[in-house]
């Protein structure tokens, strides 16, 4: 198993490795944690794996953007409150300016044979990586029949009776705690933690801190809103996107995905910002950047603001940048309060049998959700035209040599994207 190393993480290459992971981590949610795992646990062995899983757990319980709450945790795991904060923010940022970049681009020259053969490449090697990633954490986690079975049921419950995240995973919380109380099935996994860094004042629960981060991320939502409220109005677009991606950071569970339809709800059919068809075009964009998937709300920000044109229709730039700018904040500020506000409770509950079980039930079903995941993004690259349509024989061909070049091979996903880009464009070519 990895262990801590025994001399603290500078901070100067942890600052360079999360601006790394900024421009790598593709693949949605499950493709970063994947790399998360890889880069963390088994390559630098700066966390162990026991403790990247804990966090893991905790993050796929809040609402909002887990793999970059898991990236946050990391951070103010190895350099307290600072190094959450970097880290969270450099997972973010570069992924924001790309999508702001390709949002204009997209409404300029969406058109364009390139764009679509790049797109046609990438797609397949983005299944893989989500099939990859339920793999990796798959063979981590499910130790037991009995934790087999949460993942085949979780699976079952999304997949063919379309029940809600937060009911599979509350569900999955109760079947790990009874496994390990009644039938010794979740309790196998040792600790292999660090004795020192479980010792570190900052892991350890603290009412002052508390107060501090709460406090902070009140006035640092409050003064923006404030300010759009008596500058702008209320029933201005921009006030209107901070308060509806404000709301969709706390009302919805379950990561990206479970997001995306409350966005397409509000963004499309109640407020008109953006058509479904430039919704589902964006949806592509994000699947195809670096970043958290989530991100795709600075898209559709960007491309209502910049049709509105609310600024004069010379400005329609400065507008779309701004709602971005806007919604991103208020987006992502509140997963950086829960994180920093709950880490160091979860750190403190290692050992607490009561708060572990249900953890590692969760896991468990996470690996079912995934698996999902990567069946529904595979419908939509092999029937692009529905079920009445064509399989796309190519495509499934790439799909099988990606999952193959990450599992038996370890290809980066870097290198397989890049790999995969250039076929789409060979695809025009021919």
């Amino acid at each position: 198993m990895s262990t801590i190393p025994t001399k603290p993480v500078p901070f100067k290459p942890a600052i360079k490795f999360w601006l790394k992971l900024g421009f790598i981590s593709f693949g949605g949610p499950a493709g970063q944690i994947a790399i998360l795992h890889q880069e963390l646990v088994d390559k630098r062995k700066w966390i162990n794996e026991k403790r990247f899983l804990h966090a893991l757990n905790f993050c796929m319980l809040l609402p909002g953007p887990e793999a970059m709450q898991l990236a946050t945790y990391m951070g103010w795991l190895l350099h307290k409150t600072w190094g959450g904060i970097v880290a969270g923010l450099l997972f973010v940022v570069p992924s924001l300016f790309i999508l702001i970049g390709l949002a204009w681009l997209y409404l300029l020259y969406n058109d364009l044979p390139v764009m679509q053969a790049i797109f046609y490449g990438i797609k397949p090697a983005v299944v893989a990586i989500v099939l990859y990633a339920a793999y990796r954490i798959g063979t981590k986690t499910l130790k037991s029949p009995y934790l087999i079975g949460i993942a085949l049921a979780a699976f079952v419950a999304i997949f063919v009776f379309h029940l809600p995240f937060p009911l599979i995973i509350l569900t999955a919380a109760l079947l790990g705690w009874l496994g390990g109380r009644y039938f010794n099935q979740t309790d196998s996994t040792q600790s292999g933690l660090d004795d020192n860094w479980h010792r570190a004042e900052h892991t350890r629960f603290s009412w002052r801190q508390t107060i501090k981060i709460t406090l902070v991320g009140i006035v640092l939502w409050c003064l923006p809103m404030v300010v759009l409220y008596l500058v702008l109005g209320w029933s201005h677009t921009l006030t209107q996107m901070s308060w509806f991606f404000t709301k969709a950071a706390f009302l919805t569970f379950g990561g990206a995905y479970a997001v995306l339809p409350y966005v397409y709800q509000g963004a499309v059919v109640n407020y008109g910002w953006l058509s479904p068809t430039q919704m589902i075009d964006g949806l592509a964009l994000g699947e195809t950047t670096p970043g958290p998937l989530i991100m795709i709300v600075a898209f559709v920000a960007f491309v209502g603001a910049y049709i509105d044109a609310f600024f004069g229709a010379d400005f329609s730039l400065m507008a779309g940048i701004s709602a971005a700018l806007l919604v991103t904040w208020f987006s992502f500020l509140p997963s950086f309060i829960f994180v920093l506000l709950g880490a160091p409770l979860i750190e403190s509950s290692h050992d607490n049998q009561y708060l572990t079980r249900p953890l590692k039930g969760i896991t468990a079903a996470v690996v079912g959700v995934i698996v999902n995941l990567a069946l529904f993004f595979a419908y939509h690259v092999l029937w692009a035209d529905g079920w009445a349509g064509q399989f796309d024989w190519l495509a499934a061909s790439a799909m099988v040599l990606a999952t193959i070049a990450l599992i038996k091979f370890k290809l980066g996903v870097m290198t397989l994207l890049m790999i995969s880009a250039g076929l789409g464009l060979l695809t025009l070519l021919l």
